[in-house]
């Protein structure tokens, strides 16, 4: 990246004061950027410690006074970083555009323009790739898939047969997607394996972290709704319907048939029981089981969970009970109460 201070501004639609021709090729945090950096001040708090920083050029909210320093002045400065963090990261992924020696394609695999197979993935029959698609090395992409154009697919990704992925998805290491859905019907004490004919939808611009799993339907699709982001070592289990735009952070768990809505956040280690429908833009708590529905728009916490600012108070409480024991078992006393154990009859 090398970038002058009034590209900077025009990149980012803000207005720069001091050099315009300062230029910088680097990113960096506010504390540790050099001369050579761009940094972002983005809380008021830490205006007062411009002086202290030695980035080249300041990316700052407007109306901030600045003297002696090269900077950009924008309405959002973390949200005109994260556009010059694009340049950088596009920069860093630069890729060979073919199939690699050792990859193993079928022949009847189509792909599209400027496509990207790493070393020793293996595709196979029926399996079409859009254009733009970056698929890494020892990625394993089973029969008729289909990828969109501009998908992103790091090392060791796990594809089975039939899934579809739409454009700009991102799977990152080890995610394995279209795998059975945990579906079994148990007669005389032997459990029979209901096989698992259908597939998995995921959305346009759907990012999905490392060591994700996504099953596969048992009948229809499984589907992660466009815009959706989910976190490192996630399960999301057969015919569950994720809605657009939804947030489900690491090591959460939802269980068969369940329905999230547009919007809805579950942050780390949220489970979500079966056949559960979760309500638009809901907030379930770290930590919290879900088992039954919820409404629209509500904020949840505990095991399990509860409206949130009710569980607070619960969770208050519960750290009072030694004290108001004590004092109970005063009462008692005074009241010469017996506080021997009743005896069975």
């Amino acid at each position: 990246m090398k970038l002058s201070a009034h590209e900077i501004a025009n990149l980012v639609q803000g207005e720069w004061v001091g050099d315009s021709q300062k230029v910088v090729t680097g990113v960096a945090p506010f504390e540790q950027a050099t001369s050579s950096d761009i940094a972002f001040v983005a809380q008021s708090k830490y205006v007062q410690e411009i002086p202290s920083s030695s980035a080249g050029i300041l990316l700052l909210q407007k109306g901030v006074a600045v003297s002696g320093r090269t900077a950009v002045l924008v309405e959002n400065p973390q949200f005109a970083f994260l556009k010059i963090l694009q340049i950088c990261a596009q920069e860093k992924k630069q890729v060979k555009i073919g199939v690699h020696a050792t990859a193993v394609v079928s022949s009847d695999v189509q792909i599209g323009k400027n496509v990207s197979i790493g070393a020793y993935t293996v595709i196979e029959s029926g399996t079409t790739i859009g254009d733009g698609t970056v698929i890494g090395p020892l990625c394993s992409i089973g029969k008729d898939v289909t990828l969109g154009s501009a998908c992103q697919l790091y090392a060791h990704v796990t594809i089975r047969e039939e899934v579809v992925l739409q454009d700009r998805v991102i799977l990152h290491a080890g995610c394995v997607i279209g795998a059975d859905g945990f579906g079994y019907l148990t007669v005389n004490q032997t459990h029979h394996k209901i096989p698992q004919v259908g597939t998995v939808l995921i959305e346009d611009d759907v990012e999905i972290g490392a060591n994700v799993t996504v099953d596969r339907a048992t009948m229809g699709k499984t589907v992660i709704g466009r815009g959706s982001k989910i976190d490192n070592l996630v399960q999301i289990a057969h015919n569950v319907q994720v809605g657009a735009g939804c947030i489900i952070a690491a090591q959460t768990g939802v269980a068969g048939s369940s329905k999230l809505g547009v919007g809805v956040t579950l942050a780390g280690q949220v489970g979500i029981g079966d056949h559960v429908i979760v309500g638009d833009k809901t907030i379930v708590a770290a930590g919290s089981g879900v088992v039954d529905d919820l409404p629209a728009g509500s904020v949840m916490f505990g095991y399990l969970a509860r409206p949130i600012q009710k569980e607070k108070k619960i969770q208050v409480l519960l750290g009072k009970l030694p004290a108001l024991f004590s004092e109970f078992r005063k009462v008692k006393k005074k009241l010469q109460i017996d506080e021997s154990e009743p005896k069975d009859d």
